[in-house]
């Protein structure tokens, strides 16, 4: 009889169907292992949005320094940045300025505010 025509025994029939289940959980033990695993898809995509997130702060930081550092050049290249600040954030009055505070009218149906006393200053000796 021929080779290809020999018919296979009980034996290789039923040594391949043991490889073939065997093969069957292996692929099995691999996707449980990619889908259901923590360090499978869900680990990859959680993974992929702390990415962005970093990303924007990133961004949004890269974006304050650049601010920062344009404020630092004009502090060191000239006065009127410096000037400005100083009128801005500490309120202060040039030379020869004067500060004139405008208070809005009060509305028709309150009282009139009386003046406040203004507040005297002495130099510290």
């Amino acid at each position: 009889m021929p080779a290809a025509t020999r018919s296979r025994s009980s034996h290789e029939v039923l040594v391949i169907k043991w490889f073939a289940v065997a093969l069957a959980a292996v692929l099995l033990l691999l996707q449980y292992r990619i889908w259901v695993s923590g360090d499978g898809v869900g680990e990859v995509l959680r993974l992929r949005n702390a990415v962005a997130v970093q990303q924007a702060d990133k961004q949004r930081l890269s974006d304050r320094n650049r601010q920062l550092g344009a404020e630092v050049r004009d502090l060191k290249q000239g006065y009127s940045a410096l000037e400005e600040r100083a009128r801005t954030d500490l309120q202060m009055v040039g030379v020869n300025e004067t500060f004139f505070l405008v208070v809005p009218a009060s509305s028709p149906g309150s009282a009139p505010m009386a003046p406040a006393a203004a507040p005297t200053r002495t130099a510290a000796r």
